[in-house]
């Protein structure tokens, strides 16, 4: 596989944005069709139902606090791992009071949107167009959206945007695959990532690593959203011999990558990352291109996979 694919990923990707900005995409509305979870009333009453299955489960008291609408509060997080699974002696308190005070106030302040009981993460948002019809749609002040890119020119179009609104939004450039930066909130924190087609722009042997670093993200009881490329879809089928990279993973002409999943790839990489299967389909449509007299056989996969309510070490 050629190394300069890999070496200057960024560069290909600000380029893209750089030549269409906004101009060349559209607002995602139908992810509120195939996606309900995105949602804070659908997630609520599935986060409910959840609980409601689990009520013979023992769930440590620093994971079982509601806010009323069955969203699993902030309390999470000031538990230690200590703590979870078996009893401490606890600690004198005159000794303790100001390390405490001080734990609180970290819990508080540390990340943005902490104050937030519902956060959602789409990794690889581009130019906003899930993050913004998700703002727009969403008015429930609880909620707070996260979004990042690889390509610094995207987030910054994402920043610019009339519609970002940094008291209820927060964008940054991360790269999916850097295992050595972290993301800017804390494990057990998110209800939702989303993951649109994202995955398949990076290498195939980062993908589990980037999965399970994600998957440490969401709460217990929070959702994964994918959609991405399936096999054989006419993207696919159009690609020269000399732009395959590696099987089933190919360079388009302005030097970004896509890869071509199966439904039991997808499934082998978010159960290894610890998460149950909700959702596990292939989308198969004719698109028609008027304009160009076009007709595309499309093959996407839609996958939702959530994280157990109780891991089986609890």
């Amino acid at each position: 596989m050629p190394v300069d694919y890999e070496i200057n990923a960024n560069k290909y990707w600000n380029d893209f944005y750089k030549i269409h900005e906004n101009g060349f995409f559209k607002d995602r509305h139908w992810l509120f069709t195939e996606f309900p979870e995105l949602a804070p009333s659908q997630n609520q009453n599935h986060l409910k139902a959840l609980l409601s299955e689990n009520k013979g489960s023992e769930v440590p008291a620093c994971r079982s606090s509601e806010d009323g609408s069955g969203l699993i509060i902030e309390a999470q997080h000031s538990c230690s791992s200590v703590s979870l699974g078996r009893k401490t002696q606890p600690p004198p308190v005159e000794e303790n009071v100001t390390q405490k005070l001080r734990h609180l106030e970290v819990c508080a302040d540390e990340f943005p949107g902490s104050s937030a009981t519902y956060r959602i993460l789409e990794v690889g948002c581009g130019v906003g167009n899930t993050v913004f019809p998700i703002l727009q749609t969403n008015n429930d002040p609880r909620l707070f959206v996260y979004c990042c890119d690889f390509s610094s020119t995207a987030v910054e179009l994402v920043q610019t945007n009339s519609a970002y609104d940094p008291s209820r939004c927060f964008a940054f450039v991360h790269d999916l695959c850097d295992e050595d930066k972290s993301y800017p909130v804390p494990g057990d924190s998110l209800d939702v990532i989303i993951l649109i087609f994202v995955l398949s722009a990076i290498i195939p042997d980062k993908m589990q690593k980037a999965i399970n670093r994600l998957s440490r993200l969401l709460k217990p009881g929070g959702m994964m959203l994918l959609r991405d490329y399936g096999r054989y879809d006419m993207a696919q089928l159009r690609f020269k011999k000399g732009q395959c990279l590696s099987e089933n993973f190919y360079v388009r002409g302005d030097g970004t990558r896509v890869y071509f999943f199966t439904q039991d790839e997808l499934d082998a990489l978010f159960t290894t990352a610890g998460l149950e299967k909700v959702q596990n389909l292939v989308d198969r449509r004719l698109q028609v291109n008027r304009g160009k007299q076009l007709t595309m056989y499309r093959v996407w996969i839609q996958c939702k996979y959530r994280k157990p309510l109780l891991s089986s070490t609890s």
